[in-house]
């Protein structure tokens, strides 16, 4: 396509995406807010990542102002779930209905949010698998491994580059709940305060994580839904692996995934920063459907909870053990045992 590429809402992911796009020579725009448009003017856009890639541009054109949008062949979605559909509005009253949208977000009520308010678009679904550390003054460093999907239509949008292998598949759905239980992983380690390698490493941690993960793989087979693994490692078999002694798992984890010693997840970063987090599209999404179909979801409530506290507290990472967040869970069982009384 000859036409322009724009990021809408250049963030962590947006930035990294759209800077080895542009790396690569493509014609890529930032759709993004004047802070982080104001980062990049002033030291240029730093692109690293856990494997040595090093990528630096000194100029890349970008705007905080939506007519930018008007031009584009594609447009690469890149705002959290709670600003979709802000995003939408902006792409509906701006954009040309030749314009291929793509979601790269996460969870799946982004894409649902898009399709509704973009009818008569062609609206893509797409999931990154790694995170992105915004590190300051225009730097951004990939944290983790994978190779971004996007669903397969016409015309076939080839965005992959060097450094961003990107994928076409017909089962991006299924894979996008696949990236969804492991993005449950988030909050646990927003709320613990550790690095995601000092947490994998805790074995109390990882079997906090696997029981999770129970209880929303019980609710999507209430559903009928089958989420599909980015690793040779069935997504099914997931729990049964953290539950592992530390040794095995470390040999099993380190074939499938590289993330970087200091990472963290996204919403870590989140309520480092003050921000409102994406936990209504993960916990909540898993909540909400449980209610619905009538399947217990104690851990994933009180995970949903306890963020919900600390965004509100906004006082960074709660540092709460494993024994809290298992207490906090029991302890709304209970209350819902004296409610139902």
């Amino acid at each position: 396509m000859g036409q322009p590429i724009v990021i809408a809402g250049a963030g962590s992911i947006g930035c990294f995406v759209g800077g080895l796009l542009a790396a690569a020579g493509r014609d890529v725009r930032l759709l993004a807010r004047a802070r982080v448009a104001g980062e990049i003017q002033a030291h240029g856009l730093h692109l690293t990542g856990f494997d040595g890639m090093s990528v630096t541009l000194e100029t890349i054109e970008m705007s905080d102002d939506p007519a930018i949008l008007g031009d584009a062949g594609v447009i690469l979605v890149t705002v959290k779930t709670g600003a979709t559909r802000t995003m939408a509005e902006l792409i509906a009253t701006h954009a040309s209905r030749d314009a291929v949208i793509v979601s790269l977000q996460n969870g799946l009520d982004a894409i649902e949010i898009l399709r509704s308010a973009l009818q008569g678009y062609d609206v893509r679904a797409g999931m990154v698998p790694f995170n992105v550390v915004p590190m300051g003054e225009g730097r951004f460093h990939r944290a983790s491994s994978g190779d971004i999907l996007t669903e397969a239509g016409q015309p076939a949008l080839a965005l992959g580059v060097p450094g961003l292998p990107v994928r076409e598949t017909p089962h991006v759905t299924g894979y996008q709940w696949g990236k969804l239980l492991i993005n449950l992983g988030n909050a646990p380690n927003a709320l613990s305060g550790l690095t995601l390698v000092n947490q994998l490493s805790d074995r109390d941690w990882r079997r906090l994580l696997a029981d999770q993960m129970r209880e929303a793989f019980a609710v999507l087979k209430a559903a009928g839904i089958q989420p599909r693994s980015m690793t040779p490692l069935p997504a099914g078999w997931v729990p049964s692996v953290l539950d592992l002694p530390t040794a095995l798992f470390r040999r099993i984890a380190s074939r499938m995934l590289t993330i970087d010693p200091e990472a963290r997840t996204s919403m870590s970063y989140d309520l480092l920063a003050g921000r409102r987090s994406e936990i209504g599209a993960f916990q909540g999404r898993i909540v909400t459907m449980g209610e619905r179909l009538g399947v217990p979801t104690p851990l994933n409530r009180a995970m949903q909870r306890l963020v919900l506290q600390a965004e509100d507290k906004g006082a960074g990472l709660p540092g709460l053990s494993v024994e809290e967040i298992r207490r906090s869970a029991e302890e709304q069982v209970d209350d819902r045992v004296d409610e139902a009384r």
